[in-house]
């Protein structure tokens, strides 16, 4: 492939309305000679940046509806920029909770900042305590132009983690991101904006303190943290910071914070379990197909998802009449064989009189509108699209009526996707920023676009989820969405959007899914196996191995790669994800106790190695492993065996365990000396499970011979809990001399104990356990053998554990795997330097660019893509680049 760059410089407009600052296009041609077909496209792009700070903004007038209204951000940009530059500390205020502090950077700014959207109750953030306290670190701000700048500046040795859902290293000094909501197909590890917003940075500082800083705007952030151990934040003005801490721990910041933004929504027991998904299955035959094969394999699943070809020509809340004709009796089957079915509705509404969805909406006048007071019409998957307006309190309660009517097709969860919003044939991938939102007084009222952006994906999934909750009081409801913002995870899950089917890929998984959590989403996942590209049977099986222990497990793919689901790459690779699956539904009963504690008290689910021990540095940039409460989970994400980064374990007593499962291509699975985790028995799906099932306890005494541990019980779905009926035991258990006893030290609820076995196995070390039955609720005992016959356990279970581990059936390597459809994909990207250009792209047909950086200045321009029937997506521009014009010809 070679390719050729033709670049010019030019001057940015200061006048342009959109900080992105896209100026008219050039051209781009596309050829690929080898294959003897050709795109010629007579649209090509130019990139032009605005300057680093706006110059001027005019004051912006709105007609709408005959009326004239003046945004209040409208009035705020021209008083801020006819302000002179302004520095100095910022004034603080303590709120919410001891050690939580409110910082602006006047008492004018204070009472010019927009209300909070990412507090439930925006009056808990504007309201002061009477506590006498001051802060441990106080930023300093600067006004320039119409920007905020905020610097914190904290002790050399500070590690830097958060920010939301971004790609790359798990400790982000170096980093810099923008919080601005982007369809970022196949990103890379050095892409700054992804498709969530989370203007927040945990800080872990050198005595293994941590502070937590919130930028609370919901307009497009700059967070600098290239500076070692300093915090810098650049957003429109003005816009208050919140500190948490420090505390004595990282868990205490994501607790308090937790108390700010709300806590994550209590998720159906089922949706715990294995999730599988394309894009898409074509028919109901292929769906009842796909659960089938689930059964008789074998392979535990819960829920098969419908993607957007479901739709009668992808017009939402509709269904194909000839390939999803009877929704209702699909639904009815997969019930009967344990499965749920989730279903995608999209913000994008078809353009189109007679389709009922645009008719009630315009009579209810729901949509988005231009500066001119018609109804903004953006193309998406349907064509012309309007889109709600979930700003307001009436589109909210329209589209959760719509939601309700759809949940009695038997809908058991609903999926966003393309809430950025995504708009096709835009050049920033998204509406115009001069767009109007009349949002409600408690949002901020009528604003363009530029500030309610970000907020958009959380406000769809609110709406989603308050309308399943009209369809069924008492169920839970469980809605994914793909855009977000700080505190999305009060209505959806999420996971971490189009990623690639490769190694790298792999690898970052791990990272944006403990991100995420470090930023208060804990229920988030990756594709398994990668959405665009095809994976070998060893990435999947690999990437299952890993994923099954993530908090939200879900297998995607995209359309036109081959097929994804766990039998699909052969034999070796379908029972390394037979296994991964069992052990996942193993422990089960420990991920629904994690949530309940995260959901009732804002614990975090899944989080870095260092949590075990936040003093020790060596531990801050593991990024092979991840702790699941007690249990440390260590993974191999290199793509040769025996090249394994290696896995450094935390201070203290870790005891390896398995499920006689062990695989070269699952992961290692440890317990923390000191914990009891509850495990269940291997279930095909969660609804097999019944209260009076054997209950099995994994025990790993610490160094004075103690250890704790909790299971919460309930119906698994419904608020019943909310009303006490549940069951809540706590186990400990205790050493005297060689007597190990293992009771109840307290319960809460008003269940009352199941009749059922307790299997207790005690970790001794190397794999060796000691096992001892009795019933749930009385006293067990275990003696503990002799030093010598301990040891002899051990060994003997050593052995044991590298003979099994060298007679596993090892997933052959395979270096290359050929598409469907003439689709040829690569492994890897491939790099393409040109003078001062940098390109990576996937070379397959189709011609998808990643990125575009500019060497000299770091500038990177997001992914572009040209599909095979010549439809081009243009891409978005790095806010602040430099700005210059460019055109290119890749030929093959």
């Amino acid at each position: 492939m070679s390719l050729s760059l033709s670049l010019s410089l030019t001057e940015s407009s200061s006048s342009s309305s959109s900080l992105f600052g896209i100026a008219s296009k050039s051209s781009r041609k596309l050829s690929r000679s080898r294959r003897s077909f050709k795109h010629s496209l007579d649209r090509g792009f130019l990139f032009a940046c605005a300057p680093p700070f706006p110059i001027s903004r005019s004051k912006r007038c709105i007609n709408s509806c005959s009326k004239r209204f003046v945004p209040k951000m409208a009035e705020r940009d021209q008083m801020s920029a006819t302000k002179e530059s302004t520095s100095g500390n910022m004034i603080f205020e303590p709120i919410l909770e001891e050690g939580v502090f409110r910082f602006d950077c006047s008492g004018d700014d204070r009472n010019m900042a927009f209300p909070s959207l990412s507090f439930p109750d925006s009056k808990v953030r504007d309201t002061p305590l009477m506590i006498h306290k001051e802060p441990h670190f106080i930023p300093t701000f600067e006004h320039l132009h119409g920007q905020q700048v905020v610097t914190m500046k904290l002790p050399i040795g500070t590690s830097f983690y958060g920010t939301g859902e971004v790609s790359g290293q798990l400790e982000r000094t170096g980093k810099r991101i923008f919080t601005w909501n982007t369809d970022a197909w196949g990103y890379g590890p050095g892409t700054t904006s992804l498709y969530q917003s989370h203007p927040w940075v945990l800080a872990v500082l050198p005595n293994g303190e941590a502070l937590g800083v919130l930028a609370d705007t919901t307009r497009r952030c700059e967070i600098d943290l290239c500076e070692e151990s300093k915090i810098k934040i650049v957003a429109p003005a003005s816009y208050p910071i919140i500190t948490f801490g420090p505390l004595p721990s990282p868990t205490a910041v994501l607790v308090s914070l937790s108390h700010a933004i709300g806590t994550v929504f209590m998720p159906p027991k089922w949706s715990l379990g294995y999730h599988q998904c394309r894009w898409s299955y074509e028919s109901e035959e292929r769906v009842l197909e796909i659960a089938e094969t689930f059964r008789k394999k074998g392979i535990p699943c819960d829920v098969i998802w419908m993607d957007i070809d479901y739709m009668d020509g992808f017009r939402c809340f509709t269904f194909d009449k000839d390939r999803f004709s009877n929704p209702k009796a699909l639904v009815n089957e997969l019930h009967l064989n344990g499965f749920k079915a989730i279903w995608m509705l999209d913000p994008g509404i078809k353009h189109e009189e007679g389709y009922f969805v645009y008719d009630s909406g315009s009579k209810e006048d729901v949509w988005i509108q231009k500066v001119d007071g018609k109804p903004f019409v953006g193309d998406v998957w349907p064509g012309p699209c309007v889109f709600p307006d979930f700003t307001q309190q009436k589109t909210r309660s329209w589209w959760a009526e719509l939601v309700k009517d759809f949940i009695s097709n038997g809908v058991d969860g609903i999926w966003n996707d393309m809430n950025e919003p995504a708009v096709f044939k835009s050049v920033t991938k998204t509406m115009p920023e001069s767009n109007i939102h009349r949002g409600d007084a408690e949002f901020g009222g009528l604003q363009n676009h530029s500030h309610y952006h970000n907020v958009y994906g959380m406000l769809m999934a609110r709406s989603t989820y308050e309308g399943m909750k009209l369809a069924a009081k008492e169920k839970r409801p469980f809605v994914l969405t793909r855009a977000g913002f700080i505190g999305s995870q009060r209505y959806a899950a999420t996971w971490t959007g189009d990623n690639l089917s490769n190694w790298e890929h792999l690898h970052m998984s791990l990272s944006m899914v403990l991100q995420l959590g470090l930023s208060g989403q804990p229920l988030s996942g990756p594709d398994i196996g990668g959405f665009a590209g095809n994976a070998t049977p060893t990435l999947f099986g690999r990437w299952m191995g890993m994923g099954a222990m993530f908090p939200f497990c879900r297998g995607h793919s995209e359309q036109s790669t081959s097929d994804h689901e766990p039998w699909s790459f052969g034999d070796e690779c379908e029972e390394v994800c037979r296994l991964a699956l069992l052990r996942r539904y193993r422990l089960i009963p420990h991920i629904y106790t994690l949530f309940y504690m995260a959901h009732t008290k804002g614990t975090p689910v899944a989080t870095p190695t260092f949590f075990a021990d936040p003093k020790d540095p060596s531990l801050r940039r593991a990024e092979n492993s991840f702790l699941l409460g007690p249990l440390l989970v260590c993974a191999s994400t290199m793509p040769v065996r025996g090249s394994e980064l290696p896995h450094v374990l935390p201070k203290g007593l870790w005891l390896r365990f398995d499920f006689e499962d062990s695989h070269p291509d699952l992961p290692t699975l440890y317990l923390q000396g000191g914990f009891i985790i509850p495990v269940g028995p291997p279930f095909q799906h969660v609804g097999e499970a019944n209260p009076t099932d054997d209950l099995s306890l994994i025990l790993a005494l610490d160094e004075n011979g103690k250890a704790e541990g909790v299971i919460f019980e309930d119906d698994g779905d419904g608020y019943g809990f909310n009303r006490g009926e549940y069951l809540l035991t706590y186990y400990v258990a205790e050493l005297h001399g060689s007597l190990i006893t293992l009771k109840i030290s307290k319960t809460e609820g008003s269940w009352s104990r199941p009749k059922r076995k307790l299997h207790v196995h005690l970790l001794l070390g190397g794999g060796a356990k000691l096992d001892a039955w009795g019933n749930d609720g009385e006293v067990i005992q275990l003696t503990l053998p002799s030093k010598l016959e301990v040891s002899n356990l051990i060994s003997a279970c050593e052995e044991q554990y590298k003979i099994r581990i060298e007679n596993a059936k090892q997933i052959p390597e395979l270096e290359e795997v050929s598409g469907q459809k003439g689709v040829e994909l690569s492994k890897t990207p491939v790099e393409l330097k040109s003078g001062d250009w940098l390109l990576k792209v996937v070379p397959w047909i189709g011609g998808r660019m990643i990125s575009m950086t500019h060497l000299p200045t770091g500038t990177q321009w997001l992914h572009s893509r040209v599909e095979v029937d010549g439809y081009e997506e243009y891409s978005g521009v790095e806010y602040r680049s430099a700005g210059c014009t460019e055109e290119y010809t890749v030929v093959e």
